[in-house]
């Protein structure tokens, strides 16, 4: 016993012996290795190639930190943040890392690539024509060149480009994948197919080739190859966020709303801060008639993305179509705009205090932020406006004295106004003759929001409702396809339809919105506008109706006539003045043009002229003077005039505007 004993404190020495072995030779080695630049610079590299771009920052830091002369993990430092989007924090550490490596090309093309995502073109173009005066053939920079033409909205030209390099770099992943992407985006789909089968023939285990091949897929509408080439990309690399975000997205499109979800289920428990997967879930139910759920799923989504304007878009639309009008929910979400409306309106910003009221109002009718939008109304110099809002709110049961009392002095103040002379009512006669029909259709879908289209051409409809040469009708924004669009806007008497789509990235929106003739079908203009920053689908969305109001020819209506003179229903707030001239057409006489934009009508149709005497706000009185020796003026004839031929080309429709494609800027700075 004694013996074993010996024996036991002798390995327990030998052990303790071991341990301070280890604390005197091992532990001083391992804060040699953490002191060590290269070694941080090497665990970078390695999180790099998984493309884990946090740890790699992290590691790279540190890197700089003890040697901020370390050029490569200046660099590398540089590519992360590109990488992940902070192009402002990119541009920094690569211009530090080219004072390091002032000879290096690939840290030059850097520098141009990341100016170009910050849409400073012409610093980029200088940088890269220098590479490329050195090095004419160096493929970086042809490839930062072909950026450039996209970001400038020359997509062919980088098509071009992306040809000539392939000639001398034939089985080059990033070059036939470009080739795809950007053929995609100019709606070549059977040349992107050529190209982006010839990548997945040449690099068949690579998992990015396969998920730009599913959005190609997705682009052409072809959704369960879309499907198939995104389990492809997962099978490669089971972690790709990416590919699990896009195959969420697809089953959402094809129909398969409980897939849809529970695939958002599992990137919200990967990160909860995933405002795009609860964005994507919301909608899932509401497409599953879960209107409740629903909204408090959006109302997560908004809370984790307060600034993503699809969230809340599609929030507040749900709330005003699926909750009671005394639903507290609405006159939460409702104030948020109203706090906007005032932060504008103290900065003298009048249309956006406007459009903010106007939102707010939209979801809670009853709110008394209701008399400071007429204040403002009063500022911009509608009264009548004013008058009659203020009238509304006395018929909610919303008058105090200050509100009674200004009722009393307006009306007083407008008995001599000429709706009041002629007994009319403004607001019931002043109607917009125009009826178009705002769409989105449900196969065209971003690549970041799921059905953008619909929120889109939801703001666009909602700015509509205030242009008074405009009618959107009450249809269902949500379209399965053109030819269901077609039907609804043809069989609802409009005039027009216009189907609205989007193409985005993390920081720029462009919206299309394409007009047709609701009668024929054929297609009548193309609009485009391109926004960066915030609030973009506001701005996007207003840009799209101004092109439309100027597009489409002023038209009104003789509401009365008085012997020789005759008051139409347009007036100072629709661009009237005193002193102009309208051709009075037959009631029913005029047909819109089969295609294109415009009217068209007989000399037999004109019976005669009005010139006005009086623009008043929102009415006009002119003398008429009758066509021929026959009065054939009637109530109820149109008063129409066509556009100049120099301002008809100013305000064609923007089909030929270059705007860069953000989705695909986006796509091909992933390929790097």
């Amino acid at each position: 016993m004694k013996s074993g004993g010996a024996a036991m404190e002798r390995r327990g020495r030998f052990f303790c012996a071991l341990c301070a072995f280890c604390v005197f030779i091992i532990v001083p080695l391992y804060a040699q290795q953490n002191n060590n630049p290269g070694y941080w610079y090497n665990r970078g590299m390695e999180a790099i190639r998984t493309e884990d771009w946090y740890s790699a920052a992290e590691s790279f830091l540190e890197c700089v930190r003890l040697n901020p002369a370390h050029a490569e993990g200046t660099a590398s430092l540089a590519e992360c943040y590109y990488s992940l989007g902070e192009f402002d924090e990119a541009l920094v550490w690569v211009r530090k890392a080219r004072v390091l490596a002032r000879a290096s090309q690939s840290l030059a093309n850097l520098e141009a690539s990341v100016l170009v995502a910050l849409g400073r073109l012409d610093e980029a173009s200088k940088i890269i024509a220098e590479v490329l005066n050195k090095e004419p053939y160096n493929k970086e920079a042809l490839f930062v060149q072909a950026e450039l033409d996209i970001a400038r909205g020359l997509a062919g030209d980088a098509v071009t480009r992306f040809r000539n390099a392939s000639r001398r770099f034939p089985d080059d992943r990033r070059l036939l994948v470009s080739l795809a992407l950007t053929l995609g985006s100019l709606n070549d789909a059977e040349a992107a197919n050529f190209y982006i089968e010839r990548a997945l023939l040449e690099h068949p285990d690579d998992y990015r080739v396969y998920y730009y091949a599913s959005y190609l897929a997705a682009r052409s509408n072809r959704i369960n190859d879309a499907i198939n080439y995104a389990e492809e990309a997962l099978y490669y690399r089971p972690n790709f966020l990416s590919a699990q975000s896009l195959l969420a997205s697809l089953r959402y499109r094809a129909g398969q709303f409980e897939e849809a979800a529970r695939l958002a289920d599992a990137l919200i428990a990967q990160n909860r801060d995933d405002g795009l997967a609860w964005y994507l879930k919301g909608i899932s139910l509401v497409r599953l008639g879960k209107t409740e759920e629903a909204i408090t799923v959006l109302g997560n989504a908004a809370s984790v993305a307060p600034d993503d304007e699809f969230i809340r878009s599609t929030l507040e639309e749900l709330l005003i179509s699926g909750a009671r009008l005394e639903d507290p929910r609405r006159s939460r979400w409702a104030s948020w705009h109203f706090t906007r409306a005032k932060d504008f309106r103290a900065r003298s910003l009048m249309d956006q205090a406007l459009f903010e009221y106007r939102r707010g109002l939209r979801l809670d009718p009853y709110a008394k932020d209701r008399r400071e939008y007429a204040d403002l109304l009063r500022i911009q110099g509608y009264p009548a406006r004013f008058l009659e809002e203020l009238k509304f709110m006395q018929d909610l049961g919303l008058g105090d004295t200050s509100l009674n009392d200004a009722v009393e002095s307006y009306s007083s103040l407008l008995s001599n106004a000429l709706f009041r002379r002629w007994n009319v009512e403004p607001v019931e006669v002043s109607g917009p003759h125009w009826k178009v029909a705002v769409f989105s259709v449900a196969n065209q879908s971003a690549f970041y929001h799921a059905d953008a289209g619909t929120a889109a051409a939801s703001y666009i409809k909602d700015i509509l409702v205030h242009e008074r040469n405009i009618s959107p009708m009450e249809t269902e924004l949500r379209q399965a396809s053109f030819s269901q669009a077609y039907r609804q806007a043809r069989e609802g008497g409009a005039d027009y339809f216009l189907i609205v789509s989007v193409s985005e990235n993390e920081r720029d929106l462009s919206v299309k919105g394409e007009l047709f003739v609701a009668r024929t079908g054929a297609q009548a203009g193309v609009f485009n506008a391109y926004r960066t920053g915030g609030d973009r689908l506001r701005y996007a969305s207003r840009g799209i109706v101004d092109q439309l109001t100027k597009a489409l020819p002023f038209r009104g209506s003789l509401i009365r006539r008085n012997q020789g003179q005759g008051l139409i229903d347009k007036g100072r707030a629709d661009g009237v003045a005193d002193g102009d001239v309208f051709e009075i057409v037959r009631k029913n006489g005029i047909v819109v043009l089969n295609e294109g934009i415009g009217v068209t009508y007989t000399q037999e149709d004109i019976v005669g002229t009005l010139t006005v005497t009086k623009a008043d706000e929102e009415v006009s009185v002119g003398n008429l003077e009758r066509r021929g020796f026959f009065d054939l003026i009637s109530v109820g004839d149109d008063v129409f005039v066509l556009p100049k031929e120099e301002e008809e080309t100013e305000a064609a429709p923007a089909e030929n505007i270059r705007s860069a494609d953000p989705e695909l800027r986006t796509l091909l700075r992933t390929l790097r």
